[in-house]
């Protein structure tokens, strides 16, 4: 397949665009040039009603973006949220313009623009999932995800930032940094840190530079920058997503989802990214589970009956979270939810064995993934990897010890693997999450998702006061973060999950508490 040039963030050019930026000293607000289109914070629907009133075009939104990402990701708080601009999102634009003009419409994602992780595999544009190892690799075919958006009518208009190799590398690396693409910075204060490995999605969903973004999470990479930088986040039931053309980590844990400014936006997304697929074993579990279209459940009086449990082993990390907590709860019981304090969710020792499957299926997967890029792949094996970065002073900033340690590990046929994974399901699934939802007739779990953001540290690494992800995570089983409210400046967020396919309740769940309280609000860049 013959490269071809892009335009990536550091060499971002728009012709025939007015670009400028002017900052207040007092608060580094940003003050984008006038323009009759405004698109902070804009909705799915208010773009598509803006489509069909003739308010606007496909291309003046994708231009208004493509503006926002110049004079905001670029140039002013240079958020770094941006990896690689498509090069033919105009292009793309005016063809789906032509599209409306003649009558069709392929859904609400139509015209819709999206930004994907950076190891999400599209035909037309790198996948580096953030490693100079394989900074124009550029796969032979789209990933599932990106074809399903495609079909859809939304433009993938770029390619976000991520923690390298999501964040599955160094012990001591900062998330959002990655060796292509630098540190990304929070949009609500810029010396802190967006958190997990989709910061890029996070910050620029949060930042508004584009409608959607898609992220993925082995465990907490969208939900912890759903929290941080105070936007809503959905990590699917592994198996809902095909995983196809996804740089992976891990095979049981991996899964993409949606990161969206508000609940209704992401159950859109979602129902686009749904369905089996065979390049992808694990959703063929979703038959008879999945959803095209998720709107449905969105009720605002979604909590009225519902049997809630409280994880109260997440709490206690941070007394402003836990009072925000407290608040939350008292909404949950206010609109006629039952609330039931749990003193244990998972069996002891299941994140040990879940870092042991993780290291097995890395290696695993990587290797994996290294072939399907065929003669062009730039490495071929995490044992080369490791020797690229060995040799590459920007890659070396951080140490590679996950790597190492995953190249260390034997194969998926090994008995501690084995032995591991059967530990971990059982005490997150059987005897996990299910039994105790069983016990007490529950709806959904809730837990504070995260702490708010801390600064960045290039030095010694993420900060990490206190979360809630793996519970869901390691189970394979949905959790939705939502905004809860900040501290300070800062964005936090409240987490629900439940048993495996069960975003349809999680979703009415958390849009009675979105519509009911309205946390979210956009960042300043202060």
């Amino acid at each position: 397949m013959q490269r071809r040039k892009f335009l990536t963030h550091s060499t971002l050019v728009l012709s025939g665009i007015g670009l400028s930026a002017l900052f207040s000293c007092k608060n580094a607000a940003v003050k984008t040039t006038a323009t009759a289109l405004d698109l902070e914070e804009i909705t799915i629907d208010q773009l598509q009603k803006g489509y069909a009133d003739g308010a606007f075009t496909i291309v003046d939104v994708v231009k208004g973006y493509l503006k926002r990402i110049e004079e905001i990701d670029k140039a002013g708080p240079a958020l770094n949220s941006i990896i690689a601009v498509n090069p033919d999102a105009l292009k793309i634009a005016e063809e789906l313009d032509q599209e409306r003009l003649s009558g069709k419409s392929r859904g609400p994602l139509h015209g819709i623009p999206v930004v994907l992780k950076d190891n999400i595999d599209t035909h037309d544009m790198p996948n580096t999932a953030g490693s100079r190892a394989l900074s124009g690799s550029i796969p032979p075919q789209d990933s599932t995800v990106a074809q399903k958006l495609r079909a859809a009518g939304a433009i993938i208009l770029a390619k976000a930032n991520l923690s390298e190799w999501a964040n599955f590398r160094s012990n001591l690396s900062s998330s959002g940094w990655s060796g292509v693409g630098g540190q990304t910075k929070n949009p609500y204060l810029l010396d802190r840190n967006p958190c997990g490995s989709s910061s890029g999605s996070g910050a620029a969903v949060a930042a508004s530079l584009c409608a959607i973004a898609i992220g993925t999470e082995t465990n907490g990479s969208i939900v912890c920058p759903a929290n941080n930088c105070g936007i809503v986040g959905i990590k699917p039931t592994v198996g809902l997503v095909s995983r196809a053309g996804i740089i992976p980590i891990s095979f049981t844990q991996d899964t993409a989802g949606p990161m969206c400014r508000t609940v209704l936006d992401a159950a859109i997304c979602l129902g686009a990214l749904t369905g089996m697929d065979d390049r992808d074993s694990k959703t063929a579990a979703s038959e008879g589970h999945f959803q095209k279209d998720y709107t449905s459940f969105l009720k605002a009086d979604g909590l009225q009956g519902k049997r809630i449990g409280l994880d109260k082993n997440s709490l206690g990390f941070h007394p402003k979270v836990d009072k925000l907590m407290d608040e939350a709860v008292a909404f949950l019981k206010k609109q006629g939810a039952e609330v039931i304090d749990l003193e244990k969710v998972t069996q002891p020792g299941v994140d040990e064995v879940s870092f042991e499957v993780l290291l097995f299926e890395f290696k695993d997967g990587l290797n994996k993934y290294f072939a399907s890029l065929g003669e062009n792949a730039p490495v071929k094996s995490l044992e080369a990897l490791i020797a690229f970065n060995e040799k590459d002073s920007v890659e070396m900033r951080f140490d590679q010890e996950l790597l190492k340690k995953a190249q260390a590990k034997g194969n998926l046929q090994s008995k501690e693997y084995q032995a591991a994974l059967m530990k971990m399901e059982k005490g997150t699934r059987t005897l996990g999450i299910d039994k105790v939802m069983n016990e007490h007739r529950l709806d959904a779990i809730i837990a504070p998702t995260g702490a708010p953001a801390w600064k960045t540290d290039l030095v010694d690494g993420d900060h990490y006061m206190g979360g809630s992800s793996s519970p869901a995570a390691i189970a394979g089983y949905p959790n939705i973060n939502v905004p809860m409210g900040f501290v300070e400046e800062l964005p936090v967020g409240i987490s629900f999950y439940g048993r495996a396919w069960s975003e349809p309740v999680l979703l009415e769940i958390a849009y009675a508490y979105e519509q009911g309280t309205k946390h979210r609000k956009p960042p300043r860049f202060l």
